[in-house]
C-alpha cells in the first residue's frame, strides 16, 4: 500500500480534531474587553493544544517522508496515534472549563504521554518494517528528544497534583522541544 491514503486520512482527522477543539469556543456575552474573561482559560486551552497538535502534524508530515510503503503494523501504529490525539479535545475543554484544576492538568498529561509513547512507536514500527534500509532508521542516531519529552511529561503529570500551572510548565516545555520539525529528518533527507 502508497502512504498517500495513510498521510490523508491523518491529515483528515487532525484537521477534525481542531474543528472540535474550536468549535467548543464560545461567543462571549456582551461587547466589552472584559467579556472575554471569563472565555480566557479555555482560549488558553486551545491555543495549547492547537500548538500541540500543530506540533505532531508537522512531525507526522516529516516523519512520512522518509516511509516508502506503509503495511499493516504501520497502519496501526499510526491509529494508535490518532486515538490517543483524538482525544485532546475532551481534554483541553476540562482543562479550559476547570481553569486548569489539578486532576484534568494531569489528565491532559496522561493524553500528551499516552501520545508520545504512540508516536515513538510508530517511529519503531517505521523502523522495524523498512529494515536496515530505512531512511528513519538512518536519520534517527539518538532518542534523546523521545525520551527527555517523558521524562517532563512523567514530572508535569506529578506535580499536576499539587502545582498544576507548574505542570503546564513541563508540558509547554515539551512542546518548544518539538515546535521545530525534527532536524535529524531534515537532514536525512537532503543527503539522500
Amino acid at each position: 500500500m502508497t502512504k498517500g491514503r495513510l498521510e490523508a486520512f491523518s491529515d483528515g482527522v487532525l484537521a477534525i480534531i481542531i474543528t472540535i477543539m474550536v468549535l467548543e469556543l464560545k461567543v462571549p456575552q456582551g461587547s466589552s474587553w472584559s467579556s472575554l474573561k471569563p472565555i480566557l482559560p479555555k482560549f488558553l486551552a486551545y491555543i495549547f493544544s492547537f500548538i500541540y497538535v500543530g506540533i505532531y502534524w508537522n512531525n507526522h508530515h516529516h516523519l512520512f517522508q522518509t516511509v516508502k510503503k506503509v503495511n499493516g503494523s504501520i497502519l496501526w501504529a499510526n491509529l494508535h496515534l490518532l486515538f490517543w490525539l483524538s482525544l485532546m479535545p475532551i481534554a483541553t475543554e476540562w482543562i479550559g472549563t476547570t481553569g486548569f484544576a489539578k486532576n484534568p492538568v494531569a489528565a491532559y498529561g496522561i493524553g500528551l504521554i499516552m501520545s508520545a509513547i504512540a508516536y515513538t512507536v510508530l517511529e519503531y514500527v517505521i523502523m522495524r518494517c523498512e529494515g536496515e534500509e530505512s531512511k528513519l532508521k538512518q536519520a534517527i542516531h539518538s532518542t534523546f528528544k523521545e525520551y527527555i519529552s517523558i521524562i517532563f511529561y512523567v514530572r508535569g503529570i506529578g506535580t499536576s497534583f499539587f502545582y498544576p500551572y507548574i505542570a503546564i510548565g513541563f508540558y509547554y516545555i515539551v512542546a518548544l522541544i518539538w515546535l521545530i520539525p525534527d532536524r535529524r529528518i531534515e537532514k536525512s533527507l537532503k543527503e539522500n
